[in-house]
């Protein structure tokens, strides 16, 4: 094999690497980790409780504010927990948006579990870190460990030299 051929393939395969790592990808999410306890503040143009299943509706312009972490939908479920408690799951849909710190996702919708601090994104999920972008069918976003894993027709470009 020539000195060329050996270069050429020995390029493909570093550039592809990454590509092939990607999927079902592990990634860091936000600047911190989201402590999951702190209250959740609500805005929205509208809002509709139905006492008897224990839910909530806010639709317009929804935003949604946790800690460091904002996620924002034209419209939200709350549901809440049996015992009134607190919130046991939020559930945004019409296409949402997700930021902690200077990373962020888009999907078709999210589901939040207060509990466990785990984020469900699905449905053409696109995630941007820095000048890097990640895209998929599915992502988990831990919030208290900061990670997000990344499936389904994962695909990435990498900027070789860039700042994340």
């Amino acid at each position: 094999m020539t000195l060329f051929a050996r270069f050429t393939l020995a390029a493909f395969f570093m550039a592809i690497a990454p590509i092939a790592m990607a999927q079902g990808a592990q990634v860091a999410f936000g600047n911190t980790q989201q402590d999951s306890s702190l209250p959740v503040e609500v805005t929205a143009d509208n809002l509709n409780v139905n006492q008897s299943d224990g839910t909530a509706v806010f639709t317009g312009n929804v935003l949604i504010g946790q800690g460091e972490m904002r996620l924002s939908a034209p419209r939200v479920l709350v549901v809440y927990k049996d015992d009134h408690s607190g919130i046991e799951e939020l559930r945004a849909s019409g296409g949402v948006t997700l930021v902690s710190g200077e990373d962020a996702a888009e999907a078709a919708t999210a589901d939040y579990n207060v509990d466990t601090g785990v984020i469900e994104m699905q449905g053409d999920v696109l995630l941007v870190q820095g000048i890097n972008a990640l895209t998929g069918d599915r992502m988990f976003v831990d919030t208290r460990a900061g990670t997000a894993q990344v499936s389904g027709r994962v695909k990435t470009i990498l900027q070789p030299g860039g700042e994340n």
